[in-house]
């Protein structure tokens, strides 16, 4: 404690890494859970794994990753002169399988998670083509109020969304038809008085989207 001590106070960069002494380590004898108690007792630290396990190469690699562990540290060796590798060692293509698995826990982790994610346009155009449209339920004069305490008698949400036609996101109580709507018929923002039928970006947005 003391020398981590001294190392703090001259600003020499310290990673901790989570251990299990046995050499080797069954996978029931990682305790990985102490990843977690080292990043709470030194937040300002970097938190590592150093394994010993020999039955995998990949899964702890995962789990250890996801868990906030950046710095790694494995036993390598290869046979020579008939000296047998020692069980809690790696050969070269375990720990490129190692190596690899570290790759794809960062792929599948993304960036850091203090922040809330923005979903690429991949996942919004996705998500956009999965929108629910609002329908006329039953005949709706001119003047009518979509109430949510009617919302079932009234209207009903299906695929495909049209261009121009209001989905459940924009679905709002107290909306007025401007128009008489027929049994089965979209709802169009053109039909409606409401907020989002004179905002004109909305509107754009919702013409350009649906089928």
């Amino acid at each position: 404690m003391q020398f981590r001590l001294e190392l703090a106070n001259r600003n020499v960069p310290l990673a901790i890494n989570h251990c299990v002494s046995l050499y080797p380590s069954e996978d029931s004898e990682l305790e990985m859970n102490q990843i977690d108690y080292l990043k709470n007792r030194y937040p300002n630290h970097v938190i590592g794994f150093s394994t010993h396990e020999y039955t995998d190469w990949t899964s702890s690699m995962l789990i250890a990753y996801a868990k906030g562990a950046r710095t790694f540290e494995r036993h390598i060796d290869i046979e020579m002169d008939g000296v047998p590798v020692s069980p809690y060692c790696s050969l070269p293509e375990q720990v490129d399988i190692w190596f690899k698995a570290f790759q794809k826990a960062k792929e599948m982790c993304g960036a850091p998670g203090t922040q809330k994610r923005m979903p690429p346009e991949r996942e919004i155009k996705y998500l956009d083509a999965l929108v629910r449209g609002v329908y006329a339920k039953r005949d709706l004069p001119e003047g009518y109020i979509l109430n949510h305490d009617r919302i079932n008698e009234d209207l009903y949400l299906a695929v495909p969304l049209q261009k121009g036609q209001i989905s459940c996101r924009e679905l709002m109580s107290g909306e007025i038809l401007t128009r008489a709507c027929n049994k089965d018929e979209p709802i169009m923002i053109d039909s409606i008085d409401s907020p989002y039928s004179t905002n004109d970006n909305l509107r754009k947005i919702i013409y350009q989207r649906g089928i």
